[in-house]
């Protein structure tokens, strides 16, 4: 079995949880989806660090982020796969 360098929550979740130092630019990742024990593959954009968010498919602004099966945010600047989803493109919808 590969490395897992993510692990998404839910089938659902259109974020993925980076779980090794860092992913690295044009990395290919392998990500663990735990609610069925399915793997994905998909490409890191840009740098990563251990405990952040990447995105697992584009995302528009105004799309709602999911995370655990649950909405953990609204996009407030577009998102490619493979991108750094954190405070710069993803905000609360509480304020």
């Amino acid at each position: 079995m590969s490395r897992t360098d993510l692990i998404i929550h839910d089938e659902k979740d259109n974020v993925a949880v980076v779980v090794i130092d860092k992913t690295s630019k044009n990395q290919e990742c392998t990500g663990w989806i735990m609610e069925n024990d399915k793997t994905i593959k998909i490409k890191s954009i840009n740098e990563i660090p251990l405990g952040h968010k990447i995105a697992l498919q584009d995302l528009k602004e105004g799309d709602t982020i999911l995370k655990y099966g649950h909405d953990i945010g609204k996009v407030v600047k577009s998102i490619k796969k493979g991108e750094h989803v954190h405070v710069q493109n993803v905000k609360t919808k509480k304020w």
